[in-house]
């Protein structure tokens, strides 16, 4: 089967990986973070968060998917005590009859240091 590389904005294109791999109907979305136009959007778990989930949407919407077609999410954060903040904003970006699968991994440091956060998704459209 035939994959598709999925890249929002041409502009902007990642060297070595894509934003997302479309298979089929399956969408696996790279690692997101809370990077926004002007940069990272600040030094809070939940708006890092907040922006990880519109950035996932921009790339489910660029494969023709939506949140709601998102079926397992993967999140890892730097630090243990940020999960309530992080755990409150998924339920907040998903509908509450479509909550995906979630596993939340606590690893030591992400890409760059300033990225609390960091989120992958599978998802399966139609």
């Amino acid at each position: 089967m035939a994959k598709e590389m999925i890249v929002p904005n041409p502009d902007h294109k990642p060297s070595g990986f894509a934003p997302a791999t479309k298979v089929g109907n399956m969408v696996f979305v790279s690692g997101q973070t809370g990077t926004g136009e002007n940069g990272l959007v600040g030094g809070a778990v939940r708006e890092q968060t907040q922006q990880t989930f519109k950035n996932l949407e921009t790339v489910l919407m660029a494969a023709g998917a939506a949140m709601t077609d998102v079926v397992k999410i993967t999140c890892f954060l730097v630090r243990e005590n940020d999960y309530k903040g992080y755990a409150e904003e998924r339920l907040k970006a998903f509908p509450a009859d479509s909550q995906p699968a979630s596993s939340t991994v606590i690893v030591k440091a992400l890409a760059k240091p300033e990225f609390l956060v960091e989120i992958e998704a599978i998802a399966v459209i139609g």
